[in-house]
């Protein structure tokens, strides 16, 4: 009889752990700054990561170092960018490698909060990462016959096209931390239509490459995964703001869409977020990980 710890086709035992936490990992995060971005970094700095994050406004990167206690400011490295701009999300990667290798583990310098990365020089060689969450996203124009080509490629920019060179950049970097895990946050509406079309496009082409990074970057221990969440109740977003300025058809929404009765939390898709980077995921990529409630529409406005 096979013992069930042991692996007959590798030859390796498995030994039963409790949760490994994702102490002393390097994690880079767009879009840190409010909502399941913020909820992530959160996360992932109490679980003793080293995080560095970047969003378009400094007020919002400073009220999340607000929300952190001391030890947790002292591992969070932020920078105030547009993904979208230039050769700035690729210059975001370099420097934050680069400070974590600087850091080399203790994090941060102790001063009054958040350190806000303005590029290091003078080091040599390539910086390890452990993980990667693109998590920058959004759609731009309205309904199908209102939305103008400049609509569409705003869309697909600021979700594709940040994400394929946010990858890009670091690649390197994870090579040279012997593998690690990268974590695209998709979209109800990339695999159930409602409108807006441009947003769900995008959305769905995320999905897909995830998936085709997989198969790439397998042979370089890098894992690859699509986490696709629902309707967020995110404090101040739409749904939020829906319950309290017309609760009757959030609450008709709701009863008809949700079967659990609520919206997803943004600290609930967050944990799966941070399992997926976790090394209790070895296992998992090339996966979609819908994280909705078993909702059905993905929109009230339509379809």
């Amino acid at each position: 009889m096979v013992n069930v710890d042991e692996n007959p086709l590798l030859g390796e035992r498995y030994v039963p752990a409790g949760w490994p936490g994702m102490r002393g990992k390097r994690v880079v995060v767009t879009g840190g700054s409010r909502g399941l971005g913020a909820d992530v970094v959160r996360l992932l700095l109490a679980e003793g990561a080293r995080v560095a994050t970047c969003a378009r406004e400094e007020a919002g990167l400073r009220a999340l170092g607000d929300s952190l206690t001391g030890e947790e400011r002292d591992r969070l490295f932020t920078d105030r960018l547009d993904v979208t701009e230039p050769g700035r999300l690729e210059d975001f990667v370099t420097a934050a490698t680069k400070r974590f290798g600087a850091d080399g583990g203790d994090g941060g310098d102790g001063g009054d909060g958040v350190d806000v990365l303005d590029g290091v020089d003078g080091l040599e060689g390539v910086d390890g990462l452990d993980g990667l969450v693109a998590c920058v996203g959004g759609s731009r124009g309205g309904a199908f016959e209102q939305a103008d080509g400049a609509d569409w490629a705003a869309t697909w920019e600021l979700n594709v096209g940040h994400t394929a060179r946010l990858v890009r950049a670091a690649l390197p970097c994870l090579r040279a931390a012997g593998g690690g895990s990268i974590v695209l946050i998709g979209s109800i509406s990339g695999w159930k239509p409602g409108p807006p079309a441009q947003y769900g496009v995008a959305k769905s082409a995320l999905i897909h490459l995830a998936a085709s990074l997989a198969r790439e970057l397998g042979p370089d221990r890098i894992r690859v995964n699509a986490v696709s969440p629902g309707s967020m109740l995110t404090p101040g977003r739409r749904w939020d703001r829906m319950r309290r300025e017309d609760p009757q058809a959030y609450d008709t929404f709701v009863g008809a869409e949700l079967p659990t009765g609520a919206p997803v939390s943004p600290h609930e898709v967050a944990r799966t977020v941070v399992f997926l980077l976790s090394d209790w995921a070895t296992g998992v990529s090339g996966a979609h990980l819908p994280v909705d409630r078993a909702q059905n529409a993905p929109s009230p406005d339509g379809y």
